[in-house]
């Protein structure tokens, strides 16, 4: 029988969203921050020439520089003053989290609850400025260098003064960014920084169907092969969607207590484990490490592949290269395990199902339980851990075999397809919640006009 959110839930509609007033705010806050980030996107850096660098861009394509371009959705392409994305914080965030897992002093912060929570938080910014500052003048640096065939440089007038506006300025959008990322989590819909990766993603979708099918007009992709890759890419989109809602239920079960001449107790719920816990977590954090170096070699120009260290850099991380694809897959299930030990401790679980009576059937309370926990949970991680690696190496087995733009890969539609279930997930809490309100205030309730 469906439980009474599960009820409601069928009987959500458009009219039932144009009732819940504070939903409708948090939705058009959030739709209003996505376009203040599109906007930036097509500001460019001070000091670039953008008919220039759109034709060095054009010389470059195919590379590592498409996906990030995808990623930054489409900052990279035209040097906006978002070209970082928000990147750094994310790469910051992971810093933090490894430094408090090694770090007594970071762990014991984190315990502490709000107040702790918020120095690690005020900790990642600054290291968000410091990562920012590198990359931006690694940025600056490799712009200088940008020469179309012609001899024409992408900067206007190169030197110091040009590489302090564009690093303020970079380090500015991305701080900006992290900003709006923590206003949309807070006072819109859904995660703000996944939500600015989604926007920039899907921004690029129809000029990528657009290439795609011009590929197949030029002759360059037969019929049968493009239907197929479409066909392909449904089918990834239901793959992941089962993956993302594919869960463990462990059964959990309450003793029956006798309190005075009644019984009461004895009740049993479901412990509910995720194949996938860590979420698109690890995708993105294995993009913005690798990518970042990535991206500053390819700005070394054209005049960079003399065999010097950033030419090396590019030449063995390549897009389809085996050293790449190798560190991707290695560093998917680094933080696929790490991540989800962050958002599931077997220990604090098996102790919080102890005080509260519980316990799983043929498993004593304590150690037994935490063990049993981490057992079926690192199973499930191996599955989660394989699926995403699956799917994050499909672009690349596209593009190094048939030359198929990137979107039409695992990376991006496990990006676009999660995100949208994570926030479509939260509206329907905040429309069960208003519901609820309303069922109250309608009720004659006792205590009610007072």
């Amino acid at each position: 029988m469906a439980s009474a959110a599960e009820q409601l839930a069928a009987n959500f509609n458009f009219g039932s969203i144009a009732k819940a007033t504070e939903l409708k705010q948090r939705l058009w806050f959030t739709l209003g921050a996505l376009v203040v980030y599109r906007i930036g996107t097509y500001i460019p850096l001070p000091g670039i020439d953008p008919t220039i660098l759109s034709d060095i861009f054009d010389q470059q394509r195919g590379g590592v520089l498409d996906m990030v371009n995808a990623f930054a959705g489409g900052a990279i392409g035209r040097m906006a003053i978002f070209a970082l994305n928000i990147m750094p914080y994310i790469s910051a965030s992971i810093i933090m989290q490894l430094l408090t897992a090694v770090f007594p002093t970071l762990e014991a912060l984190k315990k502490e609850g709000e107040s702790g929570r918020k120095k690690i938080n005020q900790y990642t910014r600054y290291l968000t400025v410091v990562l920012a500052a590198v990359q931006g003048y690694g940025i600056a640096v490799g712009l200088e260098g940008l020469n179309t065939s012609a001899g024409a440089s992408a900067v206007i007038d190169p030197g110091w003064y040009f590489r302090a506006s564009a690093v303020v300025t970079l380090v500015g959008g991305t701080v900006f960014l992290m900003w709006l990322g923590e206003q949309i989590t807070q006072r819109g819909v859904g995660n703000g920084i996944s939500l600015i990766i989604f926007a920039g993603i899907v921004a690029e979708f129809p000029a990528a169907l657009a290439s795609t099918f011009e590929l197949g007009r030029s002759g360059q992709l037969s019929t049968p092969l493009l239907l197929g890759f479409l066909i392909l890419a449904v089918g990834v989109i239901v793959g992941i969607v089962f993956m993302e809602r594919a869960q463990r239920r462990i059964l959990i079960q309450y003793p029956k207590r006798q309190v005075g001449n009644k019984m009461f107790g004895g009740d049993s719920s479901h412990l509910p484990l995720k194949i996938n816990t860590a979420g698109v977590i690890p995708p993105i954090f294995a993009s913005s490490i690798l990518l970042m170096p990535l991206t500053v070699a390819n700005f070394s120009g054209p005049g960079g592949a003399d065999g010097g260290l950033l030419a090396q850099i590019s030449s063995y991380l390549g897009r389809g290269q085996p050293l790449y694809m190798a560190l991707y897959v290695g560093m998917i299930v680094f933080f696929a395990f790490f991540y989800t030990s962050v958002v599931f401790n077997p220990q604090d679980t098996a102790d919080n199902l102890k005080r509260n009576g519980g316990f799983v059937p043929g498993i004593r309370p304590g150690k037994n339980t935490a063990d049993y926990l981490d057992y079926v949970l690192t199973r499930l991680t191996v599955v989660g851990a394989a699926y995403l690696s699956v799917v994050c190496m499909l672009p690349e087995l596209l593009i190094s075999q048939f030359a198929v733009p990137f979107y039409l890969g695992g990376t991006t539609l496990l990006i676009v397809v999660t995100v949208t279930m994570d926030t479509v997930t939260q509206i329907q809490s905040h429309l069960i919640a208003h519901q609820y309100e309303g069922l109250i205030k309608k009720s004659k309730l006792r205590g009610k006009k007072r």
